[in-house]
């Protein structure tokens, strides 16, 4: 496995370019050294933001802009939030059409703007609803406990309500800590028995909105990130190209990419991936 001390090399290779943003370009509190550096290298081509934030795209965008990132930094910011959104406004897909309109919200007040502008009442109970939005822990209950949210899941999978799972990532690092996201609570809520529906990264769907955005041509587009199960399998999924990226999530797995055993682990731990290389971070 090859290590790229930089993400320059790569970029002369590709014309499109699809980065993570948690865990790539910042960890959720502030830019990684060197992240905004490579944005810059990288300006005037076609670069997507993909993320499985479950918010829209806008507050991602102003989420960026507090930390000091400029919009002109990057092309466009696409969401697992902004999909929901669209999914749930348009009701075209024979799932969400079959929704009803009342609905439970899962997850911290920033994240209600999923729901703003569309045609649905939000109830207090479970027992009151047609079904659950998910978009992680909420701001009542320890994030980094799965086993405080066992009672209100519970109490969603007594009601019967279908959950819409609007961030896939199962834990993210926020400021040096690991918290738990979306798709722990809905793993959690499958294992009970609970029907559950997801949009963002590894579902190919998102990517080919992706490539649309972008307007290249997908064998000219690689991606970069920092999960295994989400950045680099949705790459393998889109049938593209990845770079992972060592400090992120699934830092543990990958272990000091440095170190004598680094190149045959690596090897192990992306068999069967589009793993281009490992760099330690995002960087110029």
């Amino acid at each position: 496995m090859r290590v790229f001390a930089g993400f320059a090399p790569i970029a002369e290779r590709y014309e499109g370019f699809i980065l993570d943003l948690w865990g790539v370009i910042h960890d959720g509190v502030n830019p990684y050294p060197g992240a905004v550096a490579a944005l810059e290298g990288l300006r005037g081509r076609p670069v997507l933001l993909l993320s499985n934030a479950p918010r829209r795209a806008y507050a991602a965008q102003k989420m960026l802009q507090r930390m000091g990132i400029p919009d002109d930094a990057y092309g466009s910011i696409l969401t697992s939030g902004e999909a929901c959104y669209s999914a749930l406004l348009e009701r075209s897909d024979p799932w969400f059409a079959g929704l009803g309109h009342k609905v439970f919200f899962l997850g911290p007040v920033r994240d209600r703007n999923l729901i703003e502008g569309i045609d649905l009442v939000e109830v207090r109970e479970p027992s009151a609803a047609d079904f659950v939005i998910n978009t992680g822990p909420d701001d009542e209950r320890d994030p980094t406990d799965l086993g405080a949210f066992a009672e209100i899941l519970a109490e969603c999978f007594v009601a019967g309500l279908p959950m819409l799972c609007a961030n896939p990532d199962l834990e993210v690092i926020r400021g040096g800590h690991r918290i738990l996201c979306a798709g722990s609570l809905a793993a959690e809520y499958a294992r009970l028995g609970g029907e559950v529906k997801t949009l963002g990264k590894p579902d190919v769907a998102i990517y080919q909105r992706a490539f649309t955005m972008l307007g290249v041509d997908p064998a000219r587009v690689v991606a970069v990130g920092d999960s295994l199960r989400t950045d680099i399998t949705g790459a393998r999924n889109a049938g593209i190209d990845a770079v992972m990226i060592a400090h992120g999530v699934d830092a543990p797995v990958l272990g000091d990419i440095y170190d004598a055993g680094a190149s045959e682990r690596l090897d192990r731990v992306t068999a069967g991936l589009p793993v281009l290389g490992v760099m330690p971070r995002f960087c110029w």
